[in-house]
């Protein structure tokens, strides 16, 4: 349950509570389970703010700082996180286990090294958000907007990105074993080196996309368009490529050792051996 005294200072408004925490630096609020619903928290400094399970459903929080916040188990259901010009919306290293964040506005929010394991955040715009090596182990992303997304190192292992918009979106290094990324739109995404063994990608869009490197042991490719991608050097042990789209794709380098390609299409994609298939 909150302080009510850390509450009422709050209360009182965005400038009351400004000074109230330059009065004493060193103090760590506690709003456990506040109910601040629809309320105006625009440029609040909750640094170091205790948050568990507050409600904050459709309260504008753009340009505030949730640095090492504790939002575990909150309501951020509709919330405005966006950031405009400045970059204020500092999220870095909060914690946000569990949060709901269902169609919630983070655009260009940083959440860099986030603790966001089995949050949700379906039909979430994270547009440019940046996830850097963030934890969203188990996190529901499905149908979440995140192009141009730095997900860079980032621990999706488990979580559910169907549907999702990732075009263009950085995910080299990132941690995606036993993801499901069915339907995803990948075009275009930056897939270097990334773990993706044991993922489901069936009818997902990779046009383009560079997953040179990558691991994708047994993973399921079934009916996935693969046009012009580099997967270069890629482990494909095992993976189901039937009746997918490598047309022009760069297979050089690649291990193919069991991999079942029935009905692909093969057209101009380079294989492993450096020959173009005719």
């Amino acid at each position: 349950m909150a302080n009510m005294e850390h509450l009422a200072q709050l209360k009182q408004g965005s400038d009351r509570w400004q000074a109230w925490r330059q009065q004493f630096p060193h103090l760590e609020p506690d709003l456990r389970g506040a109910d601040l619903r629809g309320v105006n928290l625009r440029g609040v400094n909750f640094r170091k703010v205790d948050l568990t399970h507050a409600c904050l459903v459709a309260a504008n929080l753009s340009q505030a700082n949730l640095s090492y916040a504790n939002l575990q188990g909150a309501d951020l259901t509709e919330v405005d996180l966006q950031e405009t010009e400045m970059v204020n919306g500092v999220l870095l290293a909060a914690c946000l286990i569990d949060a709901n964040l269902r169609q919630s506005n983070l655009i260009g929010s940083d959440l860099r090294g986030a603790n966001l394991r089995g949050a949700d955040f379906s039909a979430a715009n994270l547009i440019g958000v940046s996830l850097t090596n963030a934890n969203l182990r188990e996190a529901d992303l499905t149908h979440a907007d995140c192009r141009r997304a730095s997900l860079s190192g980032a621990n999706l292992n488990a979580a559910n990105l169907s549907h999702a918009n990732l075009s263009s979106a950085n995910l080299c290094n990132a941690e995606l074993f036993a993801a499901d990324l069915s339907r995803a739109d990948l075009q275009r995404a930056k897939l270097i080196q990334a773990h993706l063994n044991g993922a489901n990608l069936f009818r997902a869009d990779l046009g383009q996309a560079d997953l040179s490197g990558a691991d994708l042991r047994w993973s399921n490719l079934a009916k996935v368009n693969l046009r012009g991608a580099n997967l270069s050097t890629a482990n494909l042990r095992r993976a189901i490529l039937k009746r997918s789209d490598l047309r022009g794709a760069n297979l050089l380098g690649a291990d193919l050792e069991a991999v079942d390609c029935s009905d692909a299409k093969l057209s101009g994609t380079v294989l492993p051996d450096g020959r173009i298939h005719p």
